[in-house]
């Protein structure tokens, strides 16, 4: 297929590309290189393939109407896959709009271009954030999300309703993946296991919030991935025998779908950081804190719709992803 990946510098679509790449696919990657975190990694990401011949790389903004409307028209493309998105819960307090731009402005830019370019699937990045202050658990995508806790997780709730009703009026296929706390090799900056990799190495203190007893759904990049490819090759299908009666919200006519995608295994923050230490094989310094506002005590993703459709199933421990991810660190900046 030729597929076009948005966010192709960031640590997701950079893995998915190197996967998409590996198996034959022709990849058409765009990314607006922004410095919200140091680009320096994303430029490095990109080098990993920048000079294969199935690839090639546009620098841009999907908020550019223009930019999209003549790549759309130049290649013609298959599959679309946007993994772009102004990234990260507390960040969206301090600096709104660039999640209105990027998530929002964005997003609309990509549906239009897809529904007049007969694009036969499009697979979108959401998030487990759109849970917000669900306190049921395991995360369910039959649960109510309708009561966010920060502008980023209510773009990624938007995305889910914009989605549907592009697939509901045009027959696009939407299938959007509700990434829970992906961590590994090439990870982000900002990310709590890069944050406290790099601190504890330079003697430094890290930050624990919530006194480090939240629980997150680590999930590590190539199971990520692994799903991602399988949605990828598997595009929704109207419901033919949908009623309207149904109260599941992921439930729909329309030939669109939500999955969750994490780990099915939430692990404490503190145990978390213990597994860090001991890959290290250095103790922390650690400066305990409340929760920030934004954020949500615990994810656990119920992953039974995506095992169920696609036979996903996570296959890395935390133990053995982060033993992996300080690997990588230690490599990458030559330690």
């Amino acid at each position: 297929m030729k597929i076009l990946v948005t966010g192709s510098a960031g640590f997701i679509g950079s893995s998915v590309i190197k996967s998409l790449l590996q198996r034959g696919d022709e990849v058409v990657g765009i990314d607006n290189m922004n410095n919200y975190y140091d680009p320096q990694i994303k430029i490095d990401r990109l080098s990993q393939f920048k000079d294969h011949h199935n690839y090639s790389n546009i620098k841009g903004d999907i908020a550019d109407n223009n930019l999209l409307t003549n790549c759309f028209e130049e290649h013609q493309f298959d599959t679309v896959v946007n993994l772009a998105a102004q990234a990260g819960v507390r960040y969206s307090i301090e600096n709104p709009r660039a999640y209105i731009d990027s998530n929002i402005v964005g997003f609309l830019n990509i549906l239009e271009c897809c529904r007049n370019n007969q694009i036969q699937n499009l697979v979108y990045a959401s998030s487990s954030s759109v849970y917000g202050a669900n306190e049921s658990m395991p995360f369910s995508v039959e649960d109510n999300v309708d009561h966010p806790l920060s502008l980023y997780a209510a773009s990624k709730k938007s995305n889910e309703l914009m989605a549907h009703t592009y697939s509901e009026l045009y027959e696009l296929p939407t299938t959007g993946l509700r990434f829970f706390t992906v961590y590994g090799p090439w990870g982000r900056p900002d990310m709590a296991l890069f944050k406290f990799t790099k601190s504890i190495l330079e003697g430094k203190e890290i930050e624990v919030f919530n006194y480090g007893n939240h629980k997150r759904d680590f999930t590590y990049i190539d199971d990520i991935v692994s799903g991602v490819i399988k949605v990828i090759d598997n595009p929704a299908q109207r419901n033919q025998d949908w009623t309207g009666k149904n109260p599941d919200p992921s439930s729909s006519r329309a030939p669109w779908k939500v999955y969750n995608i994490g780990n099915n295994s939430p692990v404490e923050l503190n145990e978390f950081i213990n597994a860090i230490e001991s890959s290290l094989g250095i103790k922390a310094k650690k400066k305990l804190l409340p929760l920030q506002p934004g954020d949500v005590p615990d994810t656990f993703a119920d992953v039974k719709a995506l095992e169920r459709d696609f036979g996903y199933r996570p296959e890395t421990s935390v133990l053995a992803g982060i033993d992996k991810f300080v690997t990588w660190y230690k490599e990458y900046f030559k330690l």
